[in-house]
């Protein structure tokens, strides 16, 4: 705020906040909070609500913490908040705490089904093909009392150790849960679980949850390799529904091919080319074949070539190898030195396997150890030697490791490079199709990223499990926001034939923009006004550029949103 005589021009920030208001219009989302959480406590300063309406914007624009939810609000136009002129001061860490209480105790099931299947119904999102997948929420802290002990009559997530997909074992987790149609990658269910749980019991139950909620099914539930059991597809299978998932290692239908692929030539059929990388990359290929012989459950077997992933493998078999064999040289030189503490041949052998498992490269390099007995003559007494004098003949194991790389081995693993099976139990896909549905599988890893990047989820800050339950949830209804954003403004661009905009810095083409950067743009807008005596005298609303104009039409956001609020 600055002063010139009787004036004073007051700033506020708008940012992003119009454009993302307008998404949660089209979702109801702040109708629906007040339905599963009314304002029915008069000690209540501000609504439940309004608070998480603020607790998902935040997560959406600019993550921070719980304590400092008033801090990032205060430069904000308080009616963008859904805040009158004050209630900013109210935004503290015990009232945004004591909210997700309320939270938690609501029906969340039926907010949360109520909000996707209004988004399934006014986006036009298709559901016929829905991808699973989760991560795990890594926390700080010892958190005694989450065991999984009951509030309400409502179960509290278990955090603690388990598999933990951070790389961090020496940390406690959650595991979260999260499926998206594969129409525009949108969160579609979600599911918090103990740290502790294993990702292949998840996939029964969240399958049943979404035959609930989409209410049929028949829809085609793709997911890694956890979900190739044969109790989770046969669970599927018998009642009536579709599956595609990629066959783990060392199961019957991986080993058989492999050992069949040595004495047979696959017909492979092309399924899909794309340009290479760069422009002077081979074109990426995918080819098909179906396998031979069904699974051992008698579902379908289809296995993928991949000109990309061939090389990768045999440049990745090389570098162990090269690995193997300098691990091998440096054990050796230890064998070699005055004072090795590898004495014994069994010590030699154990340094030698843990050097070949250290480089990963076991299976193709392996090792010989020769022990022999090294001579020395010593004086037996001090002094210049002489015509009479006298020697000490001694001896000491001496051990010769070479390495020797497994030609067979490399062979036989070189004809599968690049290969690796699908399973699925539909019958009337095409190969292509089973191929293109896995391969949609990376963009619901770009939505587990989002949640550990961009909205930077955090729920360390908070000491209760049933709250960090109920930020999840906050945290699922901001990827949703997200995901329909990208989705409007990607089938925007593919409807107007644009390879990109402008997005990036020096004003490089975006060719799938990312909700992130969207709104990044926007973060600077602001509206002033011009003050004389606590009575506005003119507004000055904010100036788009033609960069965030065209932003706004692709959206189909109209730009009277950024110019409506001013009063």
């Amino acid at each position: 705020m600055t002063n010139e005589g009787r004036f004073t021009l007051a700033s506020e920030m708008v940012g992003c906040l119009p454009i993302l208001n307008w998404f949660c219009a089209r979702m109801d989302l702040d109708a629906r909070l007040s339905r599963h959480l009314p304002e029915d406590d008069a000690r209540l300063r501000l609504a439940p609500a309004v608070v998480l309406g603020v607790v998902v914007r935040n997560i959406v624009v600019a993550h921070r913490p719980v304590y400092a939810m008033g801090e990032w609000a205060a430069p904000y136009e308080p009616a963008l908040l859904g805040l009158s002129p004050g209630e900013v001061a109210a935004l503290n860490d015990d009232r945004v705490g004591r909210t997700l209480d309320r939270l938690f105790d609501s029906d969340r099931a039926s907010l949360i089904t109520e909000t996707v299947l209004g988004v399934v119904r006014d986006f036009s999102i298709e559901c016929s093909e829905l991808h699973n997948d989760s991560t795990t929420v890594t926390v700080t802290g010892t958190y005694e009392q989450a065991d999984g002990r009951t509030r309400g009559g409502k179960a509290t997530p278990a955090i603690t150790y388990g598999h933990n997909k951070d790389f961090r074992p020496d940390l406690k987790q959650l595991l979260f849960i999260l499926t998206i149609s594969a129409d525009g990658a949108v969160p579609i269910a979600y599911r918090v679980a103990d740290g502790s749980t294993s990702d292949d019991v998840t996939h029964i139950p969240t399958w049943d949850e979404l035959v609930s909620l989409v209410g049929q099914p028949g829809f085609l539930y793709v997911a890694d390799s956890k979900l190739c059991s044969s109790e989770a597809m046969g669970h599927i299978a018998t009642n009536h529904g579709r599956f595609v998932t990629v066959v783990p290692h060392g199961r019957k239908e991986d080993t058989f091919f492999k050992e069949w692929i040595q004495t047979h030539a696959p017909a492979w059929e092309e399924a899909d080319r794309r340009p290479g990388a760069r422009d002077d990359d081979p074109d990426r290929v995918w080819r098909t074949f179906e396998a031979p012989a069904p699974s051992t459950d008698g579902y379908r077997v289809i296995w993928i070539h991949s000109n990309g992933k061939a090389a990768r493998d045999a440049a990745s078999r090389s570098a162990r190898i090269e690995a193997g064999l300098a691990g091998i040289e440096a054990v050796q030189a230890r064998l070699s030195g005055p004072k090795s503490r590898l004495r014994s041949k069994a010590a030699a052998e154990q340094a030698a396997v843990a050097a070949l498992a250290a480089a990963g490269a076991t299976r193709w390099v392996g090792f010989n150890l020769a022990e022999e007995t090294e001579v020395t003559y010593h004086q037996e007494r001090r002094g210049r030697p002489g015509s009479k004098t006298r020697y000490r003949r001694s001896g000491r194991s001496v051990f010769r490791l070479t390495a020797e790389v497994r030609a067979d081995k490399v062979a036989y693993d070189a004809r599968s490079d690049g290969m690796f099976p699908l399973i699925t139990n539909d019958a009337e896909m095409t190969a292509a199709a089973v191929l293109a549905a896995y391969k949609y599988q990376p963009n619901l890893e770009h939505r587990n990223h989002v949640l550990k990047g961009p909205q930077e989820v955090a729920p360390v800050y908070l000491e209760t499990a049933h709250r960090i339950e109920a930020l999840l949830l906050c945290h699922f209804l901001a990827m949703l926001a997200e995901a329909l954003i990208e989705r409007e403004i990607r089938a925007s661009m593919k409807a107007e034939a644009l390879a990109g905009i402008p997005l990036y810095p020096e004003l490089r083409n975006c060719p799938a923009p990312s909700a992130a950067r969207i709104l990044e743009i926007f973060g600077s807008v602001q509206r002033h006004r011009l003050m004389a005596d606590n009575e506005i005298v003119q507004v000055f609303e904010p100036e788009l550029t033609p960069l965030q104009l065209t932003t706004l039409e692709l959206l189909h956001v109209p730009a009277t949103v950024y110019t409506s609020t001013g009063a």
